[in-house]
């Protein structure tokens, strides 16, 4: 893997693949852009954390030099726009050079979700006996019942939780906070989870991370991708599920249930309505699907 000053790339592709949901196949290939982008800036005394906007325009005009096909610039673009959001949100940059970078523009591609069904069987009703199977229950259900992405829900503290009001705090991306409304189901799995099994988790140690691991500790997103891919083949789902994935379940089961798109970036946490409107492409869609199934003259 490559390492560039203080940052790993690592930690970036186990993003992509924890919290974005990508495939194995697609985080190797957004790797294998950033190993060329990285070359490219090797050569200019440059790196991920100091390069400036005019190199990424030059890597890119650099493409396009070498008559690369649109859909490849257009990858390589998505993948470096990735990178340094990533960077920027994490901390590694107080700036993000991508603003004005321009790339042939393609079909968006819409986000898989799990069907009603689907999350009743994911969340059916069992007999969780140990301290880590009423925890990981407590997590699912905080994480589809708010809609939370997974580096929110391993942060959760302590504090940030009311099971009377039926609120949790939740720290977004750019630290922004935002009220989330819990489900009762949340609620009282998570009250489950804090009678007893947190404080024999934690045994003598302190800490006011909500969500802890085996050892104690504040989870890691690979950590609870884990956890939800084994809860998923435990309850019959053994469909590739990520934690993305329920977000994404999240926004699409409320919008086809009769709530307003505003409302749902308000839970969501976008700062921009375009980047919730995807949810409502998918739901066309789906009504799309149904009316071509079931009309007799579609």
């Amino acid at each position: 893997m490559d390492s560039v000053a203080n940052f790993d790339i690592r930690r970036y592709l186990t993003y992509l693949q924890v919290e974005r949901g990508l495939s194995i196949n697609t985080c190797q290939a957004y790797q294998r852009d950033l190993r060329f982008l990285a070359n490219f800036l090797a050569e200019r005394q440059k790196n991920y954390l100091n390069c400036e906007a005019n190199d990424l325009f030059l890597f890119i005009l650099s493409l396009k030099e070498q008559a690369k096909a649109a859909r490849s610039i257009a990858r390589y673009a998505a993948s470096i726009k990735g990178l340094f959001d990533f960077l920027a949100a994490e901390g590694y940059r107080k700036d993000n050079p991508t603003g004005y970078l321009t790339h042939p523009r393609l079909g968006q591609t819409l986000p898989k979700v799990l069907s009603e069904p689907m999350m009743d069987k994911l969340l059916a009703d069992s007999e969780e006996q140990t301290d880590l199977e009423i925890r990981n229950r407590a997590m699912i259900e905080v994480l589809y019942g708010g809609g939370l992405r997974v580096s929110e829900l391993i942060s959760l503290r302590l504090k940030d939780i009311s099971l009377e009001a039926g609120y949790i705090l939740c720290k977004g991306k750019g630290n922004k906070e935002r009220l989330v409304p819990l489900s009762e189901p949340a609620i009282q799995a998570v009250r489950n989870y804090l009678t007893g099994s947190r404080q024999r988790l934690i045994k003598k140690k302190s800490s006011e991370i909500l969500f802890l691991n085996f050892r104690g500790q504040q989870m890691t997103r690979q950590g609870f991708w884990q956890i939800l891919k084994q809860w998923a083949h435990e309850h019959g789902l053994d469909q590739n599920i990520s934690p993305h994935m329920l977000r994404h379940s999240f926004a699409t089961h409320l919008l086809d249930n009769g709530a307003d798109l505003r409302s749902v970036q308000e839970l969501l946490g976008h700062s921009d309505i375009s980047t919730t409107q995807i949810y409502t492409h998918l739901t066309r869609k789906r009504i799309l699907d149904v009316f071509n199934k079931a009309h007799p003259r579609a």
